[in-house]
């Protein structure tokens, strides 16, 4: 239930506002003086160090007026996004309204309301308590939406709405059923028409169906009133205003033939109590069906605000409440137990399924060192942790701030959408009374009950809340669908942009590859054997500090080879290193370095050439002078990757890989992955200009990368998708962020993308197209067969429904280029 507007402050308010570019006490002075000027403030206290000005002005005074004189002094408001949450919108047309209100306050920059989600989000200067004025001038109430607190508050409304329109859909269905049984009883069935006649009378039973639709309009029906009155007062009609003055209408006529039928002419006097009272309870029940859909459209968020714990349990302090625990906090976790915060673990080893942040299934395992993310849950064993970010700090909090944006974003379609829906109910109300006067001007004769009927059914049966819904409930939930998938867009325009990518054009290392170098083949010569081998190499290698030597020695860890430690040491640069082990003198190097000790290395001259056509890096090793192993070490491609290549061209897209790597290796990882452009060797700018050459070659392009050097790509690419196992610059310069390495969760979020938008089609369509084939139909075209206003309202109610469980089959989407068990 919506509560009745404020009444706007009168006497001084008090108000903050923050102002940029003071340096210095002169300017604080000028500040001051620029606004004392301003007609109506009374007091202003200029702080340099808060960069702020607190001001006491009367309720009058405009936001507008006090920023002319911020700038006129040389000096600006700094422009910052808010959001708030809006009561009252029912329909498309609402949406119109409140956005054109909030662009009209003095500093609003931009404004975007969104009609499934109840919220607006505004960028500008001008203060939230500007913009909840203009939101109440237009006839809606609006709140600050921010944080936890909102959002709870949010759910708290919505459940209580549910609640209410159930109460009142019972209570009209109780009382309308009596009154349709009635009245169309007597119609279709004689003895129902002869039991009245011989029972109560006709005139009673017009008594009778009078007291209940009375009771229908005044109770269950009083909210299309309350708000459609005023918006038809206001020149600004909604679909309240439609219902208002349709059921308004059935209902005065039918109190005008009951109560003074002389006042119709013959011919005329009949009663449409049934079509006032069966509309109010069939669209109640639409109402009660679609604050349900509504709800479960934002399901996935709830499922995220219910991964984080009440409580965490502090070393030193016991159970505290999740709001109370700080960064360095030392935090206790139990089997079983869900993470409370982000964290790195300082004492235990387990294994952690973070299956709710990443999408991906297989628990990951979790020693001293390793970070944790608040939401997850701990599986075998007991972990102690240090709290690192808490609050709206940590990757849960930042997970459902993403989604939210996402989901209360509008596509460039909206934008056609709201254009039409500016001017629909107007529209449909030109059409009434159109149907109204053509019905008496060209009807058979006594037609004023047939123009009355059918200009009521054309009220009930326009549907603008389908139009306004066909678009955010469907990115609602396909923005929350791809979170539980572990694709999280940043921007809900990416989805539409998803959709039309001609080309996905990749970075190489971290993105393709896992990102750093590894031991991938050791081939020995006769008579050596492999532990051995690796284990004396692991040994020279130890000594050295390069990125290919760690990778020897991690292999040679991995296998659980250990040797003495190398003795008389020399690192060749260019060339390699040698070392003695164990009394035996081991060199290791590149082909170069072995002739320069004497050595052939013709027995491993063709593996070598093949293990660099791979584009891998060929090392041999000799031990005491004779030729033992040629080994090879390149940045391995990442598990799934080939799969997912396949899958970027079974959706039609050409595939790029876009490199500083050197050439050969980049064109080796190509033909290996069927990838079809290579473009290699290049600094950050120069893959600036590739993805925008091959924007002009193919057009809208995908980027994907996880590193430094990928931001600015990111930012040029029409979509930049960032893995979340990249830097925070690179996330932040993305439209989509991965939360797992795998790159199957790139065809997905493409083949959801692709999905969310064909629902947005079949949405649009069905609105559209249910309006432009009743409204006729409703007006009369086909008489002598007549719509009845009933059944109308009974396709009015079930429009929007309709297009909310259209939308809710997104919810169903799985995954269709990532294995159910996922890789890591």
């Amino acid at each position: 239930m919506s509560k009745p507007q404020s009444q706007p402050a009168t006497g001084p308010t008090r108000r903050h506002i923050a102002i940029e570019g003071m340096n210095c006490a002169s300017c604080v002075g000028r500040v001051e003086r620029a606004l004392s000027k301003v007609a109506g403030v009374r007091s202003v206290s200029v702080n340099l160090a808060t960069a702020g000005a607190d001001i006491v002005a009367d309720a009058g005074v405009n936001h507008g007026a006090i920023a002319r004189a911020v700038e006129e002094a040389g000096y600006r408001i700094p422009s910052a996004a808010q959001e708030l949450a809006i009561e009252g919108m029912s329909c498309a047309s609402c949406v119109g309204r409140v956005e054109r209100a909030l662009l009209a306050a003095p500093g609003v920059a931009a404004a975007s309301v969104n009609l499934a989600t109840g919220r607006a989000q505004v960028r500008g200067s001008a203060p939230v308590e500007d913009l909840i004025a203009a939101v109440a001038g237009a006839g809606y109430q609006a709140r600050e939406y921010r944080g936890a607190a909102a959002r709870d508050e949010a759910q708290d409304r919505r459940e209580a709405e549910a609640l209410e329109l159930k109460r009142d859909f019972l209570l009209a269905l109780v009382l309308a059923l009596p009154v349709f049984v009635v009245e169309m009883g007597s119609h279709l069935i004689p003895g129902v028409h002869e039991l009245i006649h011989r029972t109560i009378g006709m005139q009673n039973s017009w008594y009778f169906q009078a007291a209940l639709t009375t009771l229908v309009l005044i109770f269950p029906g009083r909210r299309f009133y309350r708000h459609g009155i005023p918006a038809l007062l206001r020149m600004a009609p909604d679909m309240h205003s439609l219902v208002a003055v349709g059921t308004l209408a059935a209902y005065a006529y039918s109190l005008v033939a009951t109560f003074a039928p002389a006042l119709l002419p013959p011919g005329t006097v009949h009663v449409y109590y049934e079509a006032a009272s069966v509309i109010v309870a069939l669209i109640l029940l639409g109402r009660m069906l679609e604050a349900r859909a509504k709800g479960r459209t934002s399901e996935a968020i709830q499922r995220l605000v219910r991964l984080q714990p009440r409580t965490a349990r502090v070393r030193g302090g016991g159970e505290v409440a999740i709001e109370d625990v700080i960064a360095g906090d030392i935090i206790e976790i139990r089997p079983g137990e869900r993470i409370p915060v982000d964290g790195e673990v300082i004492e235990g080893e387990s294994f952690v399924d973070e299956a709710m942040i990443t999408g991906e299934p297989i628990p990951v395992a979790k020693t001293i060192g390793s970070a944790l993310v608040g939401g997850t849950v701990n599986q075998q064993g007991a972990l102690a942790f240090r709290a690192t970010a808490v609050g709206g700090d940590t990757v849960l909090s930042q997970i459902i701030a993403m989604v939210e944006a996402a989901q209360g974003a509008k596509l460039p379609i909206q934008a056609v959408v709201d254009r039409i829906t500016l001017w629909f109910v107007p529209a449909v109300m030109a059409a009434a009374a159109l149907t109204f006067a053509g019905w008496l001007a060209f009807g058979p004769p006594h037609a004023l009950g047939l123009a009355l009927v059918n200009a009521v059914a054309v009220l009930i049966i326009a549907c603008p809340c389908a139009m306004g819904l066909a678009t955010p409930t469907a990115i609602m939930v396909g923005t929350g669908r791809a979170a539980e998938m572990g694709v999280l867009f940043r921007r809900g325009e990416a989805l539409q942009m998803l959709r039309e990518a001609k080309v996905i054009a990749l970075d190489k290392t971290g993105t393709l590859t896992l990102g750093h170098p590894a031991l991938t083949d050791l081939h020995l010569a006769e008579g050596f054997e492999r532990g051995a081998v690796l284990g004396a190499i692991a040994a020279v290698e130890g000594r050295s500090e390069h990125p290919i030597a760690r990778a020897i020695v991690g292999a040679a860890q991995a296998e659980g080879l250990s040797s003495g430690a190398a003795v008389d040491f020399a690192a060749i640069p260019g060339m390699g290193a040698r070392g003695v082990v164990d009394g035996r003198t081991v060199a290791v190097g590149a082909d170069r370095y072995m002739e320069s000790l004497g050595l052939d290395t013709a027995p491993f001259t063709q593996m070598a050439a093949r293990l660099g056509a791979e584009g891998k890096t060929p090392l041999y090793a000799a031990i005491d002078g004779v030729l033992a192993a040629v080994l090879a070490v390149s940045d391995p491609v990442k598990p799934g990757t080939p799969e997912a290549i396949a899958a970027f061209h079974a959706l039609g897209l050409k595939v790029a890989m876009i490199t500083g790597d050197n050439r050969a290796t980049a064109h080796a990882i190509a033909a290996r992955l069927g990838i079809d452009e290579v473009v290699a060797q290049v600094m950050p700018e120069g893959k600036v200009e590739a993805v925008r050459r091959l924007q002009e070659q193919y057009g809208r392009l995908a980027y994907v990368g996880d590193g430094i050097n990928d931001a600015p790509a990111l930012a040029q690419a029409d979509v930049g998708m960032a893995v979340g196992t990249g830097t925070d610059i690179a996330i932040e310069a993305a439209d989509v962020v991965l939360m797992t390495g795998h790159l199957g969760a790139v065809g997905d979020s493409i083949a959801l993308s692709r999905a969310t938008m064909g629902v947005i089609g079949q949405n649009l369509f069905w609105a559209f197209a249910y309006n432009v084939a009743l409204i006729p139909v409703a007006a009369g075209v086909l008489y002598p067969v007549l719509l009845s206003p009933v059944f109308a309202a009974g396709a009015m109610a079930m429009s929007s429904v309709f297009v909310l469980g259209n939308s809710l089959r997104l919810r169903q989407f799985g995954r269709q280029f990532r294995a159910k068990g996922g890789a890591r």
